[in-house]
């Protein structure tokens, strides 16, 4: 069976490779990469950073389908929005490199000044209710950004407002507090920097009691850090594609460089500081389905935030010890990895007497709940470019931006292998 699963895993790879190379070879012009972009269905908005308004705010609006909102792109700094401290952000803060994948791109500054962190912006008042607001039951959505890493591992687009009321340090003395409006958004890598980290909330706010969102996926490929400042032949070849899919049908939340995704697992989840909420939470939730009260159990624990994929059938088991009365068990699942305990019974059958959760699978992440769905453009947050408004005000991704397109489905493997071909082509300047 395992032999099966790796032969179709190659045979992906294989493909997307094939399809990535095919694509690169015939170099295409700007407006025919534009339109590799825009021809997949399910479009939602596309900015190439070329594309702007005709008025004098000369704003950088998107590729939509006909008739749609463009969703025109503001500057802000949103240490002064929400801390009031800080100068106001413009345009001028976001340097443009003159060419990119698809003619053009812009750079998020490594900011020295501990009270500016600038972003790219669609408001509340003007994305909420339309098609860019993805939201709710059985939704998917695809989020791809072509870009080149300098450092950081924070956010690179989404709707992904963490809030600005987690009792913090940076918070003390913070002059408006709203709580978390999370929906969906693509960071580059957080825990594994570097990776595509697909994030998707179902309350806007913390997941398994930790303040923290923690419905996360991690791309196994990382991209490398290329100093944003490198000679123009350095950055014509570091550009990376790198994208988050959610698919409510497979109930799978996948990161992707490159056209890749492969899996990731993080052994031993109960040791991270961060997944070791997703481990109390499986732990708990596996308590609540045994007899009696179980040692380790917390009864308050709310089930709403039980995280417990589906284990049905084992991809693979490992007896680890057997004697007579008693067998120790390794069993993989699709998202799971469990050490068992079992005990012979009077029959002769075994009986499951305790478990320990020893792995973790992040990418793909199963994820079956809705997305976040704002009340109304008062408890939504903005669409936003380059950084999120958090509590920790670090600086987070630096380096250059030269697409960034959403979807409101799961695009396949072979599309995300041809739009990361597109970064593998020469670059183009803007016509």
């Amino acid at each position: 069976m395992f032999d099966n699963h790796r032969l179709a895993f190659a045979w992906v790879c294989l493909t997307n490779a094939l399809a990535v190379t095919t694509f690169a070879a015939a170099p295409a012009s700007q407006r025919e990469r534009v339109e590799q972009v825009t021809q997949l269905s399910g479009l939602v908005a596309f900015w190439d950073f070329v594309d702007r308004e005709p008025d004098r705010q000369r704003r950088f609006v998107a590729h939509v389908p006909e008739g749609d909102e463009r969703y025109p792109l503001d500057a802000a700094n949103y240490v002064r929005d929400y801390w009031q401290q800080g100068r106001e952000a413009t345009y001028d803060d976001f340097p443009l490199l003159g060419r990119g994948p698809f003619g053009q791109a812009v750079r998020i500054v490594k900011e020295s000044e501990p009270d500016f962190r600038p972003f790219l912006y669609v408001p509340r008042s003007r994305l909420h209710d339309t098609p860019l607001d993805i939201k709710g039951d059985a939704r998917s959505v695809t989020v791809v950004v072509w870009a080149i890493r300098e450092s950081g591992n924070h956010a690179l687009a989404g709707i992904w407002h963490e809030g600005t009321d987690l009792k913090q340090r940076e918070t003390a003395g913070i002059a408006k507090v709203e709580r978390g409006q999370r929906q969906y958004a693509l960071f580059a890598g957080l825990n594994y920097s570097g990776s595509a980290c697909g994030h998707v909330s179902e309350n806007g706010a913390g997941s398994f009691l930790n303040k923290y969102a923690l419905h996360k996926c991690n791309s196994a490929a990382q991209v490398p850090a290329v100093s944003a400042d490198s000679p123009a032949d350095v950055l014509d070849h570091s550009w990376h594609c790198l994208a988050m899919t959610l698919d409510h049908s497979t109930e799978q939340l996948t990161g992707w460089v490159d056209g890749n995704s492969d899996d990731r697992w993080l052994e031993r989840p109960k040791r991270d500081g961060l997944i070791g909420s997703a481990y109390q939470a499986y732990m708990q939730g596996y308590y609540a389905g045994v007899p009696g009260l179980q040692q380790g159990e917390d009864p308050s624990f709310p089930a709403d935030q039980y995280y417990n994929p589906p284990e049905d059938t084992p991809v693979a088991t490992k007896v680890l010890s057997e004697s007579p009365t008693e067998r120790t068990e390794q069993r993989e699942y699709a998202y799971t990895k469990v050490e068992l305990t079992l005990r012979r019974n009077a029959q002769g059958a075994w009986d499951e007497t305790d478990r320990e959760l020893i792995a973790l699978r992040l990418n793909p992440w199963w994820y079956p709940h809705s997305i976040y769905t704002p009340a109304d453009d008062d408890t939504g947050g903005p669409f936003t470019i380059g950084r999120v408004i958090h509590s920790g005000r670090s600086v987070g991704f630096t380096g250059w931006i030269g697409g960034v397109a959403v979807f409101d489905r799961a695009l396949t493997s072979t599309e995300l292998a041809l739009l990361a071909g597109i970064a593998k082509q020469p670059m183009v300047s803007a016509p």
